[in-house]
């Protein structure tokens, strides 16, 4: 009987040792989002408002040129800063994984970029490319009078230099995930391979690759909604300039929601982000999920 309640009095410690995270979770996450949700209905300017306009805020949303340029903006970083982190996060780790010399030096530099705020890469970026300044200068300074890369300063390529700064940043993290998939793979594999003779780029292609989907799944998540919510490279380095012509979501909701005091619009567009961050993370979430299941029924 003694036994028994205290492995009752146990299990009611644990549960009230959670109590403060479940409630923040509750009323600081749920609370929240519900509340944002609420406002994008309403026709809420400087203070919240009970004016109930249904969907009025996102038809103003999808047809406000602003946001439509910040879309985008969006969807064109997210596709070349995914690709290039993949793929150079990939290539790294192929590149460490050959038990080259001075391996940790390695990790650390390439792992570092992550290890820094936005601000900071965006102002070094911002330094690097401005026309005034940086490599343009530079380059012309060693003898090279027609060499020109001002894309920091135009509205049609302005984009592509926060991709560059973004991706310097957190290809070491993918790295990361990448080098630490390759090293579960069984050693026994390769030494197979070496001896039928097959070319090592078709072991990767054929083997590795496949074994390295959940290292590629986990960085994908994690990249995408780092995409949703780029804020600080963008404002360090363009302020979302020239014009709007680096204008991404997330600046287009702080704007609204300080600036111009239009917490409607900002909840209504920040409403749209969730939901494209779900969207995002849900079927990872069930595909993570089935595997486990999966794992334990077998």
């Amino acid at each position: 009987m003694d036994v028994g309640r205290s492995r009752l009095r146990q299990h009611w410690s644990v549960y009230a040792a959670l109590l403060p995270m479940a409630a923040t979770v509750l009323f600081a996450y749920i609370g929240t989002v519900l509340w944002s949700v609420r406002i994008s209905l309403s026709n809420s300017r400087t203070f919240p408002s009970d004016s109930f306009v249904g969907l009025a805020q996102y038809e103003r949303l999808f047809t406000s040129e602003r946001w439509m340029v910040s879309v985008h903006n969006v969807l064109i970083f997210g596709v070349l800063f995914i690709l290039a982190c993949l793929a150079i996060g990939f290539l790294l780790a192929v590149f460490i994984d050959q038990k080259v010399a001075g391996e940790s030096v390695l990790r650390t530099v390439f792992l570092y970029p992550y290890a820094m705020s936005f601000v900071a890469t965006g102002l070094v970026w911002q330094w690097i490319l401005n026309p005034e300044l940086g490599l343009q200068t530079t380059v012309r300074g060693w003898g090279f009078e027609n060499f020109s890369f001002d894309w920091i300063v135009s509205q049609d390529k302005v984009i592509y230099t926060i991709v560059i700064a973004a991706v310097w940043q957190a290809s070491g993290l993918v790295m990361a995930l990448m080098l630490a998939g390759l090293r579960g793979i069984d050693e026994e594999m390769w030494k197979a391979a070496r001896i039928d003779g097959i070319p090592r780029w078709r072991v990767y292609a054929s083997i590795v690759l496949p074994q390295l989907g959940p290292s590629f799944a986990t960085a994908l998540v994690l990249l995408s909604v780092g995409v949703v919510k780029v804020y600080d490279a963008v404002i360090a380095m363009t302020q979302g300039g020239p014009g709007i012509a680096s204008e991404v979501p997330a600046k287009f909701i702080m704007d609204y929601l300080f600036g111009r005091a239009n917490i409607g619009l900002a909840s209504a567009a920040s409403t749209v982000m969730l939901l494209t961050v779900l969207a995002v993370i849900t079927p990872w979430l069930y595909a993570r999920s089935r595997a486990n299941r999966n794992a334990r029924e077998a």
